[in-house]
């Protein structure tokens, strides 16, 4: 496994070098050893450090694991961002470990996905609904419900749009203000 460490703005030290990399390395292989990569960067933001942590699961399901801590001291950011990966990966060994695959999983549709610019004001011509800022294809998988919050988790999305492999409806989950989950389900028919 390959583990970067790098400031932006801050001095990364060797000793806390050396922590980030024997921590990562040892929370990391305790739940999978398929791990390719892990990105740390540290920064900082006002009086708080900023840990970021990112890497690729190594899996052909294209699962990444990210988190991030602030707190005064690096060494606490560090941890807090560590826990939170520590807490993905948790989840992911356990679900794949508890999992039984059905029939027909992995079918995936092309699609688009865009992404638009939320409404600053009044809008003087109101046959545009946003404006466009990125437009780029995407896949739309087919995962059950759990898999789903699974990889809205691991990739800290607001939201993902999914074929349903109990009856191949397209449906949504989406985390809610109050941190719980919520799962839209058309009508629970097939597509």
């Amino acid at each position: 496994m390959q583990i970067s460490v790098a400031g932006k703005g801050v001095d990364v030290g060797e000793a806390l070098r050396t922590h980030i990399e024997h921590q990562i390395d040892e929370h990391v292989k305790k739940y999978i050893d398929r791990v390719t990569s892990v990105q740390v960067v540290v920064s900082r933001e006002a009086h708080l450090f900023c840990v970021h942590i990112g890497g690729n699961l190594g899996t052909h399901s294209g699962l990444a694991i990210t988190s991030k801590g602030k707190s005064e001291d690096v060494y606490a950011a560090f941890d807090e961002a560590l826990h939170k990966v520590s807490k993905q990966l948790r989840r992911y060994k356990r679900k794949i470990s508890n999992h039984h695959k059905a029939e027909g999983e992995g079918k995936r549709v092309r699609g688009k996905k865009t992404v638009l610019a939320p409404e600053t004001g009044e809008r003087e011509d109101d046959s545009h609904s946003g404006l466009v800022i990125i437009e780029k294809p995407t896949e739309i998988e087919t995962l059950t419900v759990s898999e789903a919050v699974m990889k809205m988790d691991l990739q800290e999305l607001p939201a993902l749009m999914f074929f349903n492999s109990a009856h191949g409806g397209l449906n949504v989950v989406y985390r809610r203000v109050d941190g719980n989950i919520s799962w839209v389900d058309p009508e629970g028919k097939a597509a």
